[in-house]
């Protein structure tokens, strides 16, 4: 407990906090093996996801899918992400980057930048996201000579970089989304997340959804799933953890949960959702889930989406992502959803030997979504600023 204190308090040192987790981490592993739920994605004898991966997915709230993306598409994302990261602003509220360059993406409307101080836990315990992130983290002091922040996430990567639109209309990933969400399916939000070696901060234990919690609709399903590329190789030291089963829930108390580990934040049910190059994840939005700070050599880069059942979202007025005067109507939603076309678009142009997943809602209105110029400049330009959250 006084250890747990101390960490809260920000004295731990990175060595003792990779001491710390080295246990944990181990019997988090163990764990994972023994529930598995993880493998290639699979269709059945008509096209559609196979539905030992859709069951698994609901029991668990969770499926690793291996060797998703191939090589040749990781090394571009891999590129397309430190030019990112090396071109970001030096620090919150700076507009130029390390060379003294205009930083990228600081002309958009909302600005896609989230900063971190390394090792830090920024939001647990606090009001931020509606109070979601019930419970502070145990923080570490970097070592010597870290620098003050660091980025954490980069938003709107299918304006920032093609390659993130592109992975965007994967078309296997989208008939996931599809046999989970229904074939109306309709976009959350994305961005890219990154914990650098030795200095990432950590995300506290949350569940994403804040507003259908007491609808009399309410189902293990209905605040949406997220979808995580990863680009390099992650261990339990560094990767999304989740608490299994706890999409069926409804929300959960988690500061009681942490006062009954005795303070702790290395809730004992939880598994690490590590992976190779490639491997992408999806998570239930109402799944407990959490990240560590990253004292580890790993160098995590998450390309993350989401996506919502169409009429979990409308009519819904904005909470996460948006005023609350603004209401998710029928052309908010199409605006939104509209990047997914051309985004599907843009890799069929790339990927030819792709067969193009089909979006219902647009299926008779593709040629108005190619992907060039005048398209990026009428769907994609500032298109976050119709993301969309419940």
């Amino acid at each position: 407990m006084c250890s747990e204190q101390a960490g809260a308090r920000g004295v731990l040192t990175a060595e003792d906090y990779a001491t710390r987790m080295e246990a944990y981490a181990s019997a988090g592993m163990a764990r994972a093996r023994r529930i598995g739920n993880r493998g290639p994605v699979r269709f059945d004898e008509c096209g559609k996801v196979h539905p030992d991966i859709v069951d698994a997915y609901w029991k668990h709230g969770f499926y690793v899918f291996e060797n998703v993306l191939h090589e040749v598409e990781v090394e571009e994302l891999r590129r397309d992400v430190n030019d990112l990261l090396a071109r970001a602003p030096i620090r919150p509220g700076a507009i130029v980057d390390a060379e003294g360059n205009p930083a990228l993406g600081i002309d958009m409307k909302r600005n896609p930048y989230f900063f971190v101080k390394p090792l830090s836990d920024p939001v647990g315990g606090t009001s931020a996201s509606h109070g979601r992130h019930q419970s502070k983290m145990t923080e570490a002091a970097p070592a010597e000579g870290a620098p003050e922040y660091v980025v954490q996430i980069i938003a709107g990567m299918c304006q920032l970089i093609e390659s993130g639109l592109r992975v965007y209309g994967h078309p296997h990933l989208l008939a996931v989304a599809e046999a989970i969400n229904g074939p109306d399916f309709v976009p959350y939000n994305d961005a890219i997340f990154t914990k650098q070696p030795g200095l990432g901060g950590s995300v506290a234990w949350h569940q994403d959804g804040v507003t259908h919690w007491d609808s009399p609709d309410w189902d293990e399903g209905i605040h949406g799933v997220n979808f995580q590329a990863q680009l390099n190789r992650t261990s339990a030291f560094s990767c999304l953890w989740v608490v299994p089963g706890t999409h069926k829930l409804g929300r959960v108390d988690i500061q009681a949960r942490v006062d009954a580990n005795g303070g702790s934040d290395q809730l004992p049910d939880a598994i690490p959702l590590h992976c190779e190059p490639g491997d992408v994840t999806i998570v239930n939005r109402q799944t407990l889930h959490s990240s560590f700070a990253n004292t580890s050599d790993d160098f995590r880069v998450s390309v993350s989406w989401g996506f919502h059942r169409r009429k979990a979202v409308a009519g819904q007025h904005g909470h996460l992502m948006q005023p609350a005067d603004v209401v998710y109507d029928d052309d908010f939603i199409d605006q939104r959803a509209s990047v997914v076309q051309v985004a599907i678009d843009a890799r069929r142009q790339v990927y030819r030997d792709e067969t193009p997943f089909v979006y219902q809602p647009f299926k008779g209105a593709a040629d108005r979504f190619r992907w060039c110029p005048e398209t990026f400049e009428r769907v994609i330009r500032d298109y976050n600023t119709r993301d969309i959250a419940i």
